[in-house]
């Protein structure tokens, strides 16, 4: 048993070895856990990270609904009552969600103003600014979009609230409002469009802009205290 053990510890190292080799890991993970942090940092400078966890708290309860949820405005209502009543683990599944949904919004606006306070947007640190900024219009969106999606009578008028905005620009207000919902009332192509942002186009750019900010962040460090 032993020596099985043993032998076993040999050809991973062996494994280890051949990848090293390669991509150089030690250095990278070494380059990862290396990085200094300031005294000054505390609790506050942890905002990001927090919000960073509630989107792949999303991302993974998210995708566990779509394989219930039908984005129909015949069937939405009744797919996500047979997600919170009859799916296995269904109402939690989407309860951490809709919880998780609400603190990464919440912990986005507090991590804008601690950014802002501690000068986080100045030079060198503008562009990290820039993609933060994206990024916080970017989680509004997953709120208003995902509001849509139980197409009851909260999300729908809110949705009709929302998209009805534009409707006050002269000239181009009208098909803005018609570009937004799909026509020019609230119904299938709302909720059609509203559905392929939520779930493909905002994470995709959110991921995009992520893989922008963090490096930034990594490369400038942290900024400096309040």
């Amino acid at each position: 048993m032993y020596g099985s053990r043993r032998g076993d510890r040999t050809y991973l190292n062996k494994v280890y070895d051949w990848f090293e080799e390669r991509l150089e890991i030690q250095a990278i993970a070494d380059d990862i856990t290396s990085k200094y942090v300031p005294p000054h940092v505390n609790i506050f400078y942890c905002l990001g990270g927090i919000t960073l966890t509630c989107f792949l708290v999303q991302v993974a309860t998210g995708f566990a609904m779509t394989f219930y949820y039908r984005p129909t405005v015949t069937d939405a209502f009744a797919s996500v009552q047979y997600i919170m009543t009859e799916a296995n683990f269904g109402w939690l599944i989407r309860s951490v969600h809709r919880w998780s949904a609400s603190m990464m919004v919440l912990m986005m606006i507090l991590h804008v103003f601690r950014v802002y306070l501690t000068g986080g947007f100045k030079k060198p640190r503008e562009l990290t600014w820039v993609t933060g900024v994206v990024l916080a219009v970017l989680t509004a969106s997953f709120g208003v979009t995902g509001y849509s999606l139980p197409r009851d009578q909260i999300g729908y008028w809110a949705v009709k609230i929302v998209t009805g905005v534009p409707e006050a620009i002269p000239v181009i207000g009208s098909p803005l409002v018609e570009l937004l919902r799909g026509s020019a009332s609230v119904g299938q192509s709302t909720l059609t469009r509203f559905y392929s942002l939520h779930t493909f186009v905002l994470p995709l750019l959110t991921a995009v802009f992520m893989l922008m900010h963090f490096p930034m962040i990594r490369k400038q460090g942290i900024s400096g205290p309040l």
